[in-house]
């Protein structure tokens, strides 16, 4: 027997060293993926919001009988403006968002974690997720039907019930099955509440508008998508004698060589060359007295 020494394979007992994550990049990995999260929801609701700021817009203006390119509002001041909105109503949503984290963590503490258990439980299950975000969704519709038509209180809860059932119930509950389908849900979602949200806005925007064109004085809301309460009195350019008995006019806008200006004492949008006008004593936002109201000079129906 040959005596035949067996090589030792030493690296079959060494153990492997397990690399476990450090605290930075487990830290950045949670920072990323609350950011994406984040992400999902709020970039969907901007988009959506965004798009339909620009029918606000266009209905601020035809309360006066004109579209915002009639008075010089180009897409590259629109876009600028309807930023500007983003931002305030991101820096107002902020603390919303931190208010309604705060009072759910204290739900969560008094439940003794039943809330949180029972957020986890809806989760878990697609047909009651799915049946969460069908009637919010349902409910986004509210303001694009009041936009067109004022429907009751009772029929709007109707219409937005039935409407979550029926068309996104079933939709809803398979995309909730995968991973890709939760991510386009919160898309979709996202996207839907960004448009009820602008839809409502609008209808606030045109009360808003009517108000303008009635008292002659803007509010907040106006002015938070670059709505300009802008008065001058006109001269002519020629011998600077005042125009029109020297009464105030509203500055919609310049185009084309021409302002464009509502007469509030007579309630009538005209138009003015800018080469035979001139505007003195520029107020922006003048205050009213209380009860002021425009169409002292309009003539009776």
């Amino acid at each position: 027997m040959i005596d035949q020494e067996i090589p030792i394979d030493e690296t079959r007992n060494r153990e492997t060293p397990e690399v476990r994550p450090t605290e930075e990049n487990d830290d950045r990995g949670s920072v990323m993926g609350l950011l994406e999260r984040v992400a999902s929801v709020v970039l969907p609701i901007g988009v959506a919001l965004y798009a339909v700021l620009y029918l606000g817009v266009e209905e601020i203006y035809a309360a006066f009988g004109i579209n915002p390119q009639q008075a010089g509002i180009d897409q590259s001041v629109l876009f600028s403006r309807l930023m500007s909105t983003l931002v305030l109503v991101l820096l107002l949503g902020v603390p919303l968002l931190g208010l309604l984290v705060g009072l759910a963590w204290l739900v969560n503490v008094v439940t003794l974690g039943g809330a949180g258990r029972a957020v986890s439980w809806v989760r878990a299950r697609p047909w009651v997720a799915g049946l969460v975000a069908a009637l919010w969704s349902g409910a986004t519709y509210w303001g694009f039907y009041n936009f067109f038509a004022d429907l009751d209180l009772t029929v709007m809860v109707v219409i937005a019930v039935g409407l979550g059932v029926v068309t996104f119930l079933v939709p809803f509950q398979l995309l909730r099955r995968r991973p890709v389908g939760r991510a386009g849900l919160k898309v979709l979602v996202g996207g839907l509440t960004g448009l009820g949200l602008g839809f409502l806005l609008i209808l606030n925007l045109a009360s808003a508008a009517q108000a303008m064109r009635d008292t002659g004085q803007a509010n907040f809301l106006l002015s938070t998508v670059g709505f300009q309460d802008q008065w001058a009195i006109l001269t002519n350019a020629e011998d600077d004698k005042p125009l029109y008995d020297g009464r105030w006019m509203m500055l919609l806008g310049e185009s084309d060589g021409t302002y464009l200006l509502y007469d509030c004492d007579k309630q009538e949008t005209f138009r003015r060359p800018m080469e035979t006008t001139n505007l003195t004593q520029v107020q922006l936002d003048p205050e009213r007295e209380d009860g002021f109201v425009c169409g002292s000079l309009a003539e009776p129906a």
